[in-house]
């Protein structure tokens, strides 16, 4: 495994695999690694010939105020973890250089975009959507591998795919969870045991819900009562919302396909996690 931080260094090693008709694979992070990052880089190393995996925390998607400076920076384990996860190559661009002086482009993605997380979170994914779009330059993969618990992320960048002809097959690595439920997230860090407790009521809650849609409940049926048991559980809401996966439309009815997204916070952390919906028959 190699580590780089010049873009050039990145080019030539991704340029040596293209010659000998190696398939490369992107996976995107920004460090503090756990075990859904690493099923991830495992995917994309089964289903490709060289794997590269990007540690960059992106200032672009963190508005003022939220915790740019105080993410978790692992590196020296980070570097363990991929190396026993067989990644090929560990892309560590600095800030300064991805984002030089006077750089002033952003991609925008609409719609799909504009509510969940979007809207709690106001430019969150104008900046998402600017560093893998730079990543896919940079990287050039044939497939670029991102979690379902990011439900709204996999949309904005299945979208930007599509719009700008990104020749990326996107692969979608389903959650993983602790043995409690709580879907991985490096921001589990920041949490205090009694707020960990409390956090763990928020997957078995949404897992109610789906319950409940499977039995026929309608859409704010479903996001009310989530709501409800959420609050009850001693989380703040910042929204519970049924939608369409591929558009992150807010529906009035659970469909086939639907998605019960929510974003919490225990304490001053935030959480966010999502369960695929079946419907069931209608109630009266």
């Amino acid at each position: 495994m190699k580590t780089v931080t010049e873009l050039s260094s990145l080019r030539a090693l991704v340029a040596q695999a293209r010659a000998t008709g190696k398939t490369i694979a992107l996976v995107p992070t920004m460090g503090a690694l756990h075990e859904g990052h690493l099923s991830l880089v495992r995917m994309a190393r089964r289903e490709n010939d060289f794997a590269v995996v990007s540690i960059f925390v992106n200032p672009l998607q963190f508005a003022a105020g939220e915790d740019l400076g105080r993410y978790p920076r692992t590196p020296e384990r980070d570097e363990a973890l991929l190396e026993s996860a067989a990644a090929d190559v560990v892309y560590r661009p600095d800030a300064r250089g991805f984002y030089p002086a006077g750089f002033s482009t952003a991609v925008e993605v609409g719609a799909v975009s504009e509510g969940g997380e979007g809207a709690a979170r106001p430019g969150h994914f104008r900046g998402v959507a600017t560093v893998v779009a730079k990543l896919f330059l940079h990287v050039a993969p044939d497939a670029a591998y991102f979690g379902r618990k990011d439900l709204q992320q996999v949309a904005v960048v299945r979208r930007m795919i599509r719009d700008l002809d990104f020749p990326v097959r996107l692969v979608v690595g389903d959650t993983v969870r602790e043995p409690d439920g709580l879907a991985m997230s490096s921001r589990n860090a920041y949490l205090e045991p009694e707020e960990r407790a409390r956090a763990a009521a928020f997957p078995r809650i949404l897992a109610v819900a789906a319950e409940s849609a499977a039995e026929g409940a309608d859409a704010r049926s479903v996001e009310e009562a989530t709501r409800r048991e959420l609050e009850a559980a001693g989380l703040s809401v910042d929204y519970v919302d049924v939608v369409e996966p591929e558009t992150m439309r807010r529906l009035a009815q659970v469909s086939r396909g639907a998605a019960l997204a929510a974003a919490v916070r225990a304490g001053k952390t935030r959480l966010i996690d999502n369960v695929l919906l079946r419907a069931g028959p209608q109630r009266d």
